[in-house]
C-alpha cells in the first residue's frame, strides 16, 4: 500500500542531518536536503541511507531534534539516491517551526 503525503508545504532548499538504522540494520548519519517543509513533515532529497516506508529516523536542524516516520521513499537519479517524505512523530515538535512562522500565510497552530 502506498501512502501519499498531501499536506501543503513551502518550498525550501536547506541542509539538515538525519540519523537512524538502515534496511541492513546499520546505523547511519548524513546530511540531506529539505525540499519542502510543513508543520508536520518534509520532503527530503539526496538521501543515501536505504530507507523504507514505516522506518523511524531522527532529524536534526538548528540544534533541535525530532523523530519522524518515513511515509514513502523512492530512488531517483543516476546515483540512486532516495527522495523521502517524512512525518513528525506524535509528541515531537518539528525542528523548523520557527522557519514556518516567518512565512506569510503559514499557520503553525500556535
Amino acid at each position: 500500500m502506498m501512502i501519499r503525503w498531501h499536506e501543503p508545504g513551502i518550498d525550501v532548499g536547506f541542509p539538515l542531518s538525519v540519523c537512524g538504522i538502515n534496511t541492513r540494520g546499520e546505523r547511519f548519519i548524513q546530511e540531506v536536503q529539505a525540499r519542502s517543509i510543513s508543520v508536520t513533515g518534509a520532503l527530503l532529497s539526496q538521501v543515501e541511507a536505504e530507507l523504507r516506508t514505516g522506518d523511524v529516523i531522527g532529524v536534526l536542524y538548528a540544534g533541535k531534534k525530532a523523530r519522524f516516520r518515513v511515509i514513502w521513499a523512492r530512488s531517483y537519479g543516476a546515483r540512486l539516491k532516495l527522495q523521502a517524505a517524512i512525518h513528525c512523530m506524535e509528541g515531537d515538535e518539528c525542528p523548523w517551526l520557527d522557519l514556518l512562522s516567518e512565512e506569510p500565510g503559514v499557520s503553525t497552530g500556535a
